[in-house]
């Protein structure tokens, strides 16, 4: 018998915790630098297309994609994929379902225990005599191992083993006893500090506490719109990306969490309410805070360059000592409320990322609960102890790269044709509609068959030949030069290799031939978790055929 007989306690806790699986990093420090960069307010209307078109999609086929194969007993994507159609394929294909979660983890969880580290030093006031520049040299510091900055020897190392057993420890108490009181805990208090941090934005004041432009004017650079953008290419894949980014789909983690509802559950309903609750605080909250008060003090132009570094470089580099402007008091306050909100932001969705492989080994090979947890602890960690060392060589953004970026696009477009076209949009819409609270219109029959898989097609496509710099209208009129982030340039690592070439200086070639070394290391690594993930699978799936239970 199945040591898996996990449930949800209350409709509210699952959609918290689906919410908190949505509500990530890229909620506070990726939708703001990217609405800047993609035309401002007019960026939010191909990011509600994309959302309306593919978010929402997405999220009903894997709610229902999850729920259908809970009835099985199926609670991981090989599984369940397989539940939809008995073709021996799917199955393999629903590796990516368990792979890019443990993957994503590896490295995710790095990042989440750079916040934990951030709330101890602003609760011990570390960043209180800082200068902006010290404070960047302080993260710089924290992830090449150089300097300890608070004594801890290792202190990343330290963090990350403090942060990944606290998720194991959660884990180990199951989904109603662990990942849900999490999130009933977890984001509320994420909305909360957002709210006070989004008041304080809107209320600086030139002139007061060394603020040089009024929270006016930080809100009008973020949201004056740009409507030339709306017909570039680029901001709709910008958009289309950051659906991806923001939802979770295309991990299996939604499939995993929806596997454990009743038959009748609503769907359509809980579906609309976590993905809605999602864009409140990714729209609302998270472009309310890092922009308009980077803005109010340093002005636009210094914010326009931290930009171009993304997210990191200003709500680590920069936002603690912004918030020291504030006085002592209040600037540890605030320091301790942006990185509790991104720690809760964090571990809502990493805890997610835990739960198709404990419930893949529960199912399949009838491991406990808690083994399955710390198995997945201990995974993580050896996998996740490179992106910790060798940080400045490549290793976080190779796992960030293929599991968080690719394997989303891939993993989505093969679940949205096989919902669709091989199990059946008959079939599929019933699904979506039974047992909820409200009627799915019947455009979205239309949507989910063809526009949707269109439009993942296209972000598949576009990663495939990113032009150069982004630049798509020279790309289009027949200058088409590959960019160094297209799938096709990446993955021969053409780009590190013509530096390499063309490095003069010794010290600077021997750099880049080790960072050569660290990337093809770190996919050689995620290709051995992804053959073994499918042996497993194998070894369960001939188990199950030999039982009489396929």
């Amino acid at each position: 018998m199945s040591a898996n007989n996990e449930s949800w306690g209350s409709r509210v806790g699952l959609i918290l915790a689906m919410a908190g699986n949505a509500v990530g990093f890229g909620n506070f420090l990726r939708f703001p630098v990217q609405a800047v960069q993609n035309g401002g307010g007019a960026f939010i209307i191909p990011y509600l297309v994309c959302f309306l078109l593919m978010g929402i999609p997405l999220l009903w086929i894997e709610w229902s994609i999850g729920r259908f194969g809970g009835r099985f007993g199926y609670h991981s994507t090989p599984f369940i994929l397989n539940s939809l159609d008995k073709r021996r394929f799917w199955k393999y294909l629903g590796v990516f379902g368990v792979w890019t979660n443990i993957a994503v983890a590896a490295y995710y969880c790095y990042l989440e225990s750079w916040t934990l580290s951030y709330v101890y030093h602003s609760l011990v006031g570390s960043f209180s005599d800082l200068s902006q520049t010290q404070i960047a040299q302080f993260f710089n510091d924290y992830v090449n191992l150089s300097v300890s900055t608070s004594g801890i020897p290792y202190e990343p190392i330290f963090f990350f083993v403090v942060c990944l057993a606290l998720n194991t420890w959660v884990l180990s108490r199951g989904l109603s006893g662990g990942v849900e009181k999490v999130a009933k805990i977890g984001m509320p208090l994420l909305i909360l500090f957002g709210m006070f941090l989004a008041f304080k934005g809107f209320t600086i004041t030139a002139g007061e506490d060394g603020a040089i432009n009024d929270s006016s004017v930080g809100l009008n650079f973020l949201w004056t719109p740009n409507f030339d953008s709306l017909w570039s290419p680029k901001v709709w894949l910008a958009a289309a990306g950051q659906i991806f980014f923001t939802l979770s789909v295309g991990m299996g983690s939604i499939q995993c969490y929806a596997s454990y509802m009743r038959s009748k559950d609503d769907i359509a309903l809980s579906a609309m309410s976590a993905g809605w609750m999602n864009e409140f605080v990714e729209v609302v909250l998270g472009s309310s805070i890092i922009i308009p008060i980077a803005v109010g003090y340093l002005g636009i132009d210094n914010v326009i360059e931290l930009t171009k570094s993304g997210g990191l470089g200003l709500g680590f580099r920069t936002l603690p000592y912004l918030f020291y402007q504030w006085g002592d008091l209040l600037g540890a306050l605030s320091g301790v409320m942006w990185f509790g909100l991104l720690f809760f932001a964090g571990i809502t969705s990493s805890l997610a990322m835990g739960t198709p492989w404990m419930s893949f080994l529960m199912d399949e090979f009838k491991w406990k609960r808690e083994s399955a947890a710390w198995s997945f602890g201990i995974i993580v960690f050896v996998l996740g102890m490179p992106t910790v060392l060798f940080f400045n060589y490549g290793v976080f953004d190779e796992y960030d790269y293929w599991s968080g970026t690719v394997s989303l696009v891939v993993f989505a477009m093969i679940e949205s044709i096989l919902f669709a076209w091989v199990f059946g949009i008959d079939k599929g819409m019933r699904e979506i509609n039974a047992g909820s609270d409200i009627q799915v219109p019947n455009i979205y029959r239309f949507i989910i068959k063809y526009i949707t898989p269109t439009f993942i097609l296209l972000v598949f496509l576009s990663s495939l030949v990113t032009p150069k710099d982004g630049n798509w209208d020279e790309a289009l009129s027949g200058n088409w030069v590959l960019d160094d982030s297209s799938i096709i340039r990446k993955i021969t690592n053409a780009g590190l290799k013509e530096q390499i070439t063309a490095a003069t200086d010794a010290a600077t070639k021997a750099n880049l031939e080790d960072t050569l070394m660290f990337v093809n290391g770190s996919r050689l690594l995620l290709v051995v978790l992804f053959l073994s993930i499918t042996y497993l699978v194998y070894v369960a799936y001939n188990r199950r055929l030999k039982e009489g239970e396929i």
